[in-house]
């Protein structure tokens, strides 16, 4: 049996034409799985080890991470999460007592990346959410400091994304008038945790490449969500923008269908149609931080999900867009086979055993304050184990796993294929 070990696999090549990954913080969902994504072609990828990176409790040691930054060889693009290395991580920068003028001083050393190392930097920055965020105003002066250097060319494409915005956030407001502002290589729109990966799709996968959208519920999209302030047919096109597609009504090179409620069964129909006519990915938003187990057992009994080039239902709407769309765009051309099965194996893991059915499990077994224990983490295993083994394309058991920041929301894990 050979075992899929995430990184291991994407750093065990030398560093010839590494790709830099900066990530948000040290949660599997924004360091593990950007760099999954960035692997689907065989590029090495370079991600700092998770004890460099932000905690809940803890943020990212500026210096530590900087040092590894400069430690990286540069034969490919740096994509960069800028909060992580400006306040140690997105936790962080809802909070942090640091100044603008101290928060740009860490980030100076991207601002003259391109200039030293003649390679491309993709970064995006995050307007916090409420009612977390301390200082609003320093974060605005940051992210407006950053889009002048995208304006000047030291970064060749930059995101400001919002996070988790709750009805009556200022940030889509924030979002609104710094659009207005924004040079023609600044996109602005919801979105943090799945933004790494967005961007790993723009500097790894850019060629043409045009998406049809499709919901379950048509009527129901245009509603605007709890955690975006937008309608879901905006954050769609937004992020299929961001992740480097053209959206068309026609025929296209791929079609997102966006679960957002209604009759499962119908759906998963529906999906198995499509695939019939060319490439699909599945966003399962129809839930925060929840697949739908109707829907995705009538898929497995279909045996259509190991068809998908994508799928994602482990968070907000706007994370489950974001993350199927960057896979989806690496997938269509020159995906490595052994890589995108086990991808969509662990996004299946992740994303429909965990989320809507081990998480529940856990929870009724050990209280939530007790899970970062020892017989938290044996109990996890334990919920889990009976889910296994999986068959996507190939075949899968669960080898290991933990929760990496002592709660309920994620966990790591790794798959062994089975021969």
């Amino acid at each position: 049996m050979r075992a899929l070990l995430p990184l291991a696999l994407l750093l065990s090549f030398g560093a010839a034409h590494a790709q830099t990954l900066l990530p948000l913080d040290s949660r599997p969902a924004t360091r593990v799985l950007p760099a999954l994504v960035a692997g689907l072609r065989g590029a090495n990828v370079q991600v700092p080890p998770a004890t460099l990176l932000g905690t809940a409790t803890t943020g990212a040691d500026p210096a530590a991470l900087g040092a590894w930054l400069q430690a990286q060889p540069n034969t490919g693009p740096l994509i960069a999460a800028l909060d992580a290395l400006a306040y140690g991580g997105l936790v962080q920068s809802r909070t942090s007592p640091l100044s603008a003028e101290e928060a740009l001083a860490r980030l100076a050393p991207l601002r003259t990346w391109q200039a030293r190392t003649g390679q491309p930097v993709y970064a995006f920055i995050t307007l916090p959410r409420e009612p977390d965020a301390t200082n609003r105003a320093r974060n605005l002066a940051v992210v407006r400091a950053v889009m002048d250097w995208a304006r000047e060319g030291h970064l060749k494409e930059l995101h400001v994304t919002w996070d988790d915005a709750l009805p009556g956030s200022p940030a889509p407001g924030e979002g609104a008038a710094l659009a207005q502002e924004a040079p023609g290589n600044v996109r602005v729109y919801p979105g943090a945790d799945e933004v790494l990966s967005m961007l790993a799709a723009r500097a790894l996968a850019p060629e043409a490449a045009t998406v049809r959208l499709e919901y379950s519920d048509p009527k129901a999209a245009q509603a605007v969500m709890k955690y975006e302030g937008i309608p879901l047919t905006q954050s769609a096109l937004n992020h299929a923008q961001g992740a480097g597609f053209t959206v068309v009504d026609g025929r296209a090179d791929l079609t997102l269908y966006v679960y957002n409620g209604g009759d499962p069964r119908r759906a998963a129909l529906r999906v198995s149609a499509l695939l019939r006519q060319g490439p699909v990915a599945v966003a399962d938003v129809a839930q925060v931080n929840l697949g739908n187990t109707r829907f995705w057992g009538d898929l497995r009994t279909l045996r259509q999900h190991a068809n998908l080039r994508a799928l994602a239902a482990w968070g907000t709407p706007g994370n489950n867009l974001g993350s199927a769309l960057a896979h989806a765009k690496l997938s269509l051309r020159g995906a490595d086979p052994i890589r995108q099965d086990a991808l969509l194996a662990r996004e299946f893991t992740n994303d429909v055993i965990y989320s809507a059915q081990v998480r529940a499990r856990l929870r009724a077994q050990i209280p939530e304050a007790q899970l970062n224990t020892p017989e938290g983490q044996a109990a996890l295993k334990q919920a889990a184990e009976g889910f296994f083994p999986l068959r996507v394309g190939n075949t899968y058991t669960l080898d290991d796993a933990e929760l990496p920041w002592g709660r309920s929301f994620e966990w790591n894990f790794t798959l062994e294929e089975k021969k």
